[in-house]
């Protein structure tokens, strides 16, 4: 049996005022990472995109430039940005697994690394192009399939799963 009104002791006029504030999401879910081999060599860039309907963008792609695994980092989203943007997403949630990324794109007053700062600002710029946005620093093996994604590019095996070191007993 369904809830109603009646159910719930709450009028139709209660009913359609909560309604109004269940609003479907627009916001788009990027999850991201890029990989240099050797580092710094050739890089890999690796991004799901996840959007408001369920639907699933995936991109594998090698950069046609070299560089370190924190440019590859940042190319690896704005990979992603502009995918989200042909696809006219408007708000994002981003995860990526690189500390630096996120520090430097998503906190204010954070002292730039020079050697990336042209690049950093390019990131900048296209998500300024969204409503909103928010990155997030998530663990390495919480964004395995971006990383798989990066990896595959360059033609190489997703890692294993991470091994956990064992204490020697006594």
């Amino acid at each position: 049996m369904g809830w109603s009104a009646l159910h719930c002791r709450i009028s139709p006029l209660e009913i359609s005022y909560w309604k109004s504030f269940l609003v479907l999401s627009t916001d788009w879910i990027i999850h991201c990472d890029g990989s240099a081999v050797p580092n710094p060599g050739r890089m890999g860039l690796g991004a799901v995109l996840l959007a408001p309907d369920g639907t699933r963008h995936v991109l594998s792609v090698a950069a046609d430039v070299r560089g370190c695994n924190n440019e590859a980092e940042a190319r690896a989203l704005m990979l992603a940005l502009h995918d989200a943007q042909a696809h006219g997403a408007t708000a994002l949630h981003i995860y990526s697994d690189s500390s630096l990324l996120v520090a430097q794109l998503g906190s204010p007053g954070t002292p730039p690394v020079l050697r990336l700062a042209a690049l950093y600002a390019e990131v900048a710029a296209l998500l300024a192009n969204f409503v909103h946005t928010s990155l997030h620093w998530i663990p390495r093996h919480r964004n395995g399939e971006a990383d798989a994604l990066a990896r595959a590019a360059l033609g190489l095996v997703p890692k294993g799963p991470a091994k956990l070191m064992k204490k020697k007993r006594r």
